[in-house]
């Protein structure tokens, strides 16, 4: 239960409060951070001494891929994953299995562990939303959300194409409400549909079949539609051809197209008092920007395309993005666009599995291993740090694996010591085939993060971009009492010595979550309380009315009723809506 702590002497990493490893006591009062502690509040509350190590906020991982059918089906496919990566159950922990897709209760064993409070799903399929959430209600010691998949929505491209935004509207805010989610996922705009008919699509103005909407109108109209609903979060956006030598150019360019929508999240919550504006003023967040990164015009000649993205990103602040590292290893390829999917499947031979949700997305599951000695994959783990490294501004990216994708999120400590040493990265440059020297520019960057930008684009900026810095992602006054204490001396930090930075973030010293400590150095101490976080988006009565005389009539293309395709409350975990009052 959250109680009473005093965290004391601890060198503090707050960035959306200003604090930059000022030497501070936390104090957290029935799951808050609050200003003080009375002495007699003192007298009775768990004191934890920080003296020499690194405090910042719980950890928020806002893309990553840990509950749904899609994760399930890759746990199915991969019985070798399961043996190499084990915990036996404890007297208060489940035992668990599954090294890049681990099963829900090792998923959020280790994420706890690593001080991560907050993960995100970042594609839910709308018809396995109720799955989903069964999986998310699950995982223990996490706060959750999802992101609901509506790139290739037959409603909404129907709606799109003929210009109905009122409908267009209601029908995002019902989809919200009715399947607790949190922010639109757009992947592979019009071409995962494509898929369906064994197609897919090249161009930006390439219209799809049956719909005749193009990515352009797709990513314009969710764009617009999620400013004029108010989400916290901008549109999370996969484009087109990803995985394909050259789509840095398509990604660049569908960059361009919600420029001029301006962000206007309206979201109805308490803010916790930060010290920089908490509220997002993006309109696009791109996800897993290495895969979307790809230069050169074929496997022979490729290599990195990241700078030009991240040119347009430093000149440019409507756009937020994640990385998408590859740590090397094994991994689980999962995503919702099926042909990006397929397509390594005919490049690699490994076994597949490919699945179309009816009216409204796709996705596909691949086993993967990445080795430092295969050309591509060595280039591909220089551009996912050449996203973190080349942006200039920490508050514009966000550090991510695309777990499972890149590889598994426990190899985060990995990369924040690849970040922060360039000893780290020269070391494993001399592991790696040469493509990785000579088809990046890594090698000639020498920037190093420090531990405040590590802050930043682990956890800060995280919730920043998916609204939710009014109470996570800072340890300002009013936040929630989620704190990650670090076996780690700033003052006494080497960082050629990057073996210290990666056991001290394999392993919190102390985990925090409102208030309790639940993981202490690597060991599940207590199970928490946990919230899932969804929109609910308020529209006239007679806009809902009107779509809903659609979709009901649509329904007939579905193999489930009407009836049976909302996600009740009670396979939610301590349901936590996000109150938006719709500009509409």
């Amino acid at each position: 239960m959250a109680g009473t702590i005093a965290i004391k002497n601890g060198y503090v990493y707050d960035p959306l409060n200003e604090v930059n490893g000022e030497k501070m006591d936390i104090f957290i009062r029935n799951g808050k951070v609050v200003t003080e502690l009375t002495a007699s509040e003192l007298k009775d509350a768990k004191e934890i001494d920080a003296s020499g190590k690194t405090v910042m906020p719980g950890g928020v991982d806002s893309h990553s891929h840990v509950a749904g059918a899609k994760v399930n089906g890759g746990r199915m496919m991969r019985p070798e994953d399961h043996y190499k990566f084990y915990q036996k159950k404890t007297p208060i922990a489940h035992s668990g299995c599954g090294y890049s897709v681990p099963s829900v209760y090792l998923g959020g064993y280790e994420y706890s562990k690593m001080g991560y409070t907050t993960v995100f799903e970042a594609a839910v399929p709308p018809m396995e939303a109720r799955h989903t959430h069964e999986e998310m209600r699950s995982t223990p010691m996490l706060d959750m959300g999802g992101y609901l998949v509506l790139g290739n929505n037959w409603f909404l491209m129907r709606y799109l194409k003929e210009g109905d935004i009122e409908k267009a509207a209601a029908y995002i805010a019902w989809m919200m409400k009715t399947h607790k989610t949190y922010g639109i996922k757009c992947v592979n705009p019009a071409g995962v549909e494509n898929w369906g008919w064994g197609e897919n699509v090249g161009a930006l103005d390439q219209a799809n079949i049956h719909f005749e909407v193009t990515p352009e109108e797709i990513i314009k109209g969710l764009t617009e539609l999620n400013e004029m609903l108010g989400f916290p979060m901008p549109v999370h956006l996969h484009a087109n051809n990803l995985g394909h030598p050259g789509c840095w150019e398509i990604t660049r360019d569908s960059l361009k197209i919600p420029k001029p929508v301006k962000a206007r999240p309206n979201t109805n919550v308490e803010w916790a008092e930060t010290k920089m504006k908490p509220q997002r003023h993006e309109s696009v967040y791109l996800t897993h920007c290495q895969f979307n990164a790809f230069g050169g015009t074929s496997w022979r000649d490729f290599e990195s395309g990241v700078k030009g993205i991240t040119d347009y990103v430093n000149s440019h602040d409507h756009v937020v993005m994640d990385s998408g590292c590859v740590p090397f290893g094994d991994a689980t390829v999962m995503t919702g666009d099926g042909p990006a999917i397929h397509d390594l499947y005919v490049l690699t031979g490994h076994k597949w599995s490919n699945t179309d949700v009816e009216c409204e997305c796709g996705s596909g599951v691949l086993p993967f291993t990445y080795l430092k000695s295969n050309p591509v994959h060595s280039v591909q783990w220089a551009m996912g740090l050449e996203t973190l490294l080349y942006v200039k501004d920490a508050w514009k990216s966000i550090m991510t694996t695309d777990s499972p994708n890149g590889g598994p999120f426990i190899k985060y400590p990995q990369v924040i010591a690849w970040l922060m040493s360039n000893k780290a990265r020269q070391d494993t440059f001399a592991e790696c085939h040469k493509w990785a020297q000579d088809r990046s520019g890594l090698a000639a960057e020498t920037r190093e993060m420090d531990l405040n930008e590590i802050a930043i684009v682990t956890r800060a900026n995280a919730a920043r971009t998916i609204g939710l810095a009014h109470s996570k992602g800072t340890l300002a006054v009013g936040a929630d009492g989620d704190v990650a204490i670090y076996d780690l001396d700033p003052k006494a930090l080497e960082v050629s010595d990057y073996e210290s930075i990666i056991r001290a973030f394999e392993n919190a010293a102390y985990t925090v979550k409102g208030g309790e400590v639940v993981s202490q150095k690597g060991e599940i101490v207590a199970i928490p309380e946990k919230k899932t976080y969804y929109s609910d988006i308020a529209i006239s009565a007679e806009d809902e009315k009107n779509m809903l005389n659609d979709v009901k009539d649509w329904f007939k293309y579905y193999t489930i009723g009407f009836n049976n395709y909302p996600t009740p409350d009670k396979y939610l975990a301590n349901p936590t809506p996000i109150k938006i009052d719709a500009e509409v």
